[in-house]
């Protein structure tokens, strides 16, 4: 058994998403937005930073996975949403966590089919794969779907290991 946080990183809304995976079968845990209101970009940082390190001390998840930047068509968003992504990742490696990271067409792919798919198919076919009553908020629906591609991608049929982030530790502990 093994659970999986998800994240789809945003300087102004982060999503979560928790699975259970056991052999095929996913089971939802959890999921929801981290909401940052102010407008000083250090304190959104801390404020995701500490968001998702809750997450995890309750959840204790065993893997974390990211979507990866995307060419934004605003410079300064990139930047922004690298920020984002590289708190939540500091985050999950400062609990020790394994960090895999995904590009949103491979997400979109693994869940709906397509690699072009629109945000409402995401939404829908997380609520059937993870048989919700009713779809997940956008953000957290981007994350459970992150959540679920790893879960097919990581099991032993569909392993793809180049997804994997690798990062050396320098001896920090």
């Amino acid at each position: 058994m093994t659970t999986i946080l998800g994240i789809d990183p945003g300087s102004r809304i982060t999503g979560y998403g928790l699975i259970r995976q056991e052999g095929c079968q996913l089971t939802y845990i959890d999921s929801g937005c981290i909401r940052t209101i102010v407008k000083d970009m250090p304190m959104r940082m801390k404020l995701i930073y500490a968001g998702i390190i809750e997450i995890i001390a309750q959840f204790r998840p065993d893997v974390f996975a990211i979507e990866q930047v995307f060419m934004a068509k605003n410079p300064d968003t990139a930047i922004k949403l690298g920020q984002a992504r590289g708190v939540a990742i500091v985050a999950a490696m400062n609990k020790n966590l394994d960090v895999f990271e995904y590009a949103a067409r491979q997400v979109k792919q693994a869940v709906v089919g397509t690699g072009s798919a629109e945000k409402i198919q995401v939404q829908n076919m997380v609520r059937y794969l993870l048989k919700l009553s009713t779809n997940p908020l956008e953000d957290a629906a981007d994350a459970l779907a992150i959540a679920i591609t790893h879960g097919h991608l990581s099991s032993k049929m569909f392993r793809i290991s180049e997804n994997r982030l690798h990062v050396v530790r320098a001896g920090l502990k």
